[in-house]
C-alpha cells in the first residue's frame, strides 16, 4: 500500500519560512491536488515529496519509511514536469525506455513497460517519431509515459497543462483524468493554479496560502462548505461574493441584515453572543437570481454587463467601498447598463464567516 505522509514539514531558506507545520495524510490510490496562488509553496511542497529540496523540519514518510534523507531516485517516485525534458534526437520509444535502459533492465522488461505505457497513453502510432513531430499535448503525454515505464510508488506531476493552449489544456486534462482511472491503484501528487483542473482530476484538493494548509478535502466540499473567506474565494470561479453584514438573530438559524439594504434568514446556528455582531455573508454568483420582491440580499446598479450566451455575468458598481459583486445568471437577460436591480438567493447557499474570517460551520 503506498501511502504518503507530511508530520509537521517545514521549509525554509535561512530566514525566511515558505511552509510550516504541514500536516497531511494521502493514501494509496488517491489523486490528491495542491492549489493556492503563487508563491503559497505549493510546488516547494512537491520536490520536497520528490527529493529536489530538503526538508527543514519534520518528517516524510512513503510506505511508513523515513524518506527526508533518502536520495530522490530511490524514493520510488516519478515526477513529470511543466516542461517535457524530451531528448530532441530520441524517438518517443527511446525517450519512454530511456531511464530504464540507464538501470540496466533486461530489454524484454523494457519493450513490455513501453508498449503498456503507450497503450495507456494512445502514442502507438508515435513510437518511432521524434519529439519535434508531435504536438504540444502528445509532447506531454510522451513524458508522462516516461514515468509510466519506470511502475513508481508515486507519481507527481507540477503543473504539466500549464505550457498548453486552452483547447490542448482541456484534451490532455481528460487523458490524465483517464489515466487515472487505468491506473487506480496509484498515488497521484498533482499541483496547480489552475481550480478547474483541480475540481476535475482530484480525489482531495489541498489549498495552500502563506505557507500553511487552509483546507483540505473533496472538490465540491470545498466548494460547498468553504472553512474561510480565503478558500471561500479562491474555489470557484467568480469568486465568492462576500458581503459586510450584521447579525440581527441568534439560534437555531442566524438572521442577518447586509450593508446594501437587503437582509436573509441564514440557516447556520449562531451563539447569543454573536448577536449584533460584524460578519461577512457569502455568497457565490451562480446562485444569484434577479428579484422584484422586498425579499433580497442586496440592491446594486449593473456596471458590466457579459453576455455569454449560455450565461449573462453582471458586474455591479462598488458601494460602502466593499470589493464588486457579481452575479452569473442562467441564459440571456436583457438587463443593461446602469440598471439596479435587486439580487437574492436560497438561504441554504448563503455562507457566513466571522470577523477573522472563519466560516460559522468551523466555529
Amino acid at each position: 500500500m503506498t501511502s504518503v505522509s507530511l508530520q509537521n514539514v517545514s521549509k525554509s531558506y535561512g530566514a525566511v519560512e515558505v511552509l510550516r507545520d504541514i500536516n497531511l495524510e494521502i493514501n494509496q490510490g488517491e489523486l490528491v491536488v495542491f492549489v493556492g496562488p503563487s508563491g503559497c509553496g505549493k510546488s516547494t511542497l512537491l520536490r520536497m515529496i520528490a527529493g529536489l529540496e530538503t526538508i527543514s523540519g519534520g518528517e516524510l514518510q512513503i510506505d511508513g519509511t523515513r524518506m527526508n534523507e533518502t536520495p530522490p531516485a530511490q524514493r520510488g517516485i516519478a515526477m513529470v514536469f511543466q516542461s517535457y525534458a524530451l531528448y530532441p534526437h530520441m524517438t518517443v520509444r527511446d525517450n519512454m525506455a530511456f531511464g530504464m535502459k540507464i538501470a540496466k533492465k533486461p530489454k524484454a522488461e523494457i519493450d513490455a513497460a513501453v508498449a503498456n505505457a503507450a497503450r495507456i497513453l494512445q502514442l502507438e502510432p508515435y513510437l518511432d517519431r521524434l519529439p519535434k513531430a508531435l504536438s504540444g499535448g502528445q509532447r506531454q503525454r510522451v513524458a508522462i509515459g516516461r514515468a509510466i515505464v519506470r511502475d513508481p510508488k508515486v507519481f507527481l506531476f507540477d503543473e504539466p497543462l500549464s505550457n498548453l493552449d486552452a483547447a490542448l489544456r482541456v484534451a490532455t486534462r481528460i487523458e490524465i483524468a483517464q489515466l487515472k482511472e487505468s491506473m487506480p491503484d496509484s498515488t497521484m501528487i498533482y499541483v496547480t493554479h489552475d481550480q478547474v483542473e483541480a475540481m476535475t482530476l482530484a480525489s482531495r484538493i489541498v489549498v495552500l496560502h502563506g505557507g500553511k494548509i487552509e483546507q483540505v478535502g473533496a472538490p465540491l466540499e470545498l466548494y460547498e462548505r468553504p472553512a474561510n473567506t480565503f478558500v471561500a474565494q479562491f474555489i470557484g470561479s467568480p469568486a465568492m461574493n462576500l458581503l459586510d453584514a450584521e447579525v440581527t438573530e441568534t439560534g437555531s438559524q442566524t438572521a442577518v441584515a447586509t450593508g446594501m439594504g437587503g437582509h436573509a434568514p441564514v440557516p447556520i446556528a449562531s451563539h447569543d453572543s454573536d448577536r449584533g455582531q460584524k460578519v461577512k455573508l457569502g455568497v457565490r454568483p451562480e446562485d444569484l437570481t434577479v428579484t422584484a420582491s422586498d425579499d433580497y440580499l442586496f440592491s446594486a446598479e449593473v456596471e458590466i454587463v457579459e453576455a455569454l450566451g449560455e450565461t449573462t455575468v453582471l458586474y455591479f458598481k462598488p458601494q460602502n467601498g466593499e470589493a464588486p459583486l457579481i452575479a452569473k445568471l442562467p441564459g440571456i437577460h436583457s438587463i443593461g447598463k446602469g440598471k439596479t436591480v435587486r439580487l437574492c438567493a436560497s438561504p441554504d447557499k448563503l455562507h457566513l464567516f466571522d470577523s477573522a474570517g472563519i466560516s460559522f460551520l468551523y466555529r
